[in-house]
């Protein structure tokens, strides 16, 4: 489902960002899961088990679902071109709504693009912007948020917050409704703009030892009335959480 694509996109670049404490050139392998509080009408909430394997050099990294290559990486930035595969889609057979059912299917994808961190005493600026590189929504996303790090000796907190922009395309071919989709399903034809929905997210990692490692990332989306009138849609708010176990080498 598309609300969960978007925001496992960033919520991955949150993830990625705040492993970035680790020694360059560590491993990390484990297993976390992946849910949802999502706003499609009739839609049960989802929970993924997401395998964790991770790696950061000065030149690339990877951690589970996205990739990226440093084109710029010292102690306070970090720039670089990414991909992250999303594997959420909208599946109309799993609705419990009639009329949901008789809409098209919508498709996860990959989106392709670049993301920025800058990190000082006083917070970190985190900067991303993304588009479909498989032509399923041929949209365009952008997020930028503002985070404050507090560690400890064996853990960290981050809270922080931003805004995500979605493209129409984007927003259309996962909340628009086509005429055919309107008469087959009774559902009103809808076409959507383009959008800016504000959000609050924390991320919090314990280290068990040296080696074993807990991580949490939660994130609280206020959807924008573009998404919100959708036919598609029942609720104003959307939300994920992404949580899981590493060992690291």
């Amino acid at each position: 489902m598309k609300i969960l694509n978007l925001k496992t996109l960033s919520i991955v670049g949150s993830a990625v960002l705040f492993s970035h404490a680790a020694v360059a050139g560590t491993w990390s392998l484990g297993a976390s899961a992946l849910g949802d509080v999502n706003a499609y009408r009739g839609y049960d909430n989802k929970i993924l088990p997401v395998p964790i394997v991770s790696y950061d050099s000065d030149d690339f990294y990877f951690k589970s679902l996205t990739a990226g290559y440093y084109l710029w990486k010292d102690s306070s930035n970090k720039f670089s071109v990414t991909a992250t595969y999303i594997p959420f889609g909208f599946d109309p057979d799993d609705s419990d709504d009639h009329q949901m059912k008789r809409l098209n299917k919508r498709r996860g994808t990959l989106m392709g693009g670049l993301a920025y961190s800058h990190v000082e005493d006083w917070g970190t600026l985190r900067a991303t912007f993304n588009g479909d590189v498989l032509n399923n929504s041929n949209g365009l996303v952008a997020d930028a948020a503002y985070l404050y790090p507090i560690h400890q000796d064996n853990w960290a907190l981050v809270p922080g917050f931003g805004v995500m922009w979605n493209s129409s395309n984007q927003n259309d071919y996962y909340y628009g409704v086509t005429k055919g989709e309107s008469r087959r399903s009774g559902l009103s034809s809808y076409s959507a703009d383009d959008s800016f929905s504000p959000y609050a997210e924390i991320s919090a990692r314990y280290n068990f030892t040296r080696d074993w490692q807990g991580f949490f990332t939660g994130r609280y989306i206020r959807l924008a009335d573009e998404v919100k009138d959708s036919p598609m849609v029942d609720k104003s708010y959307t939300a994920i959480v992404w949580t899981g176990v590493t060992y690291s080498f």
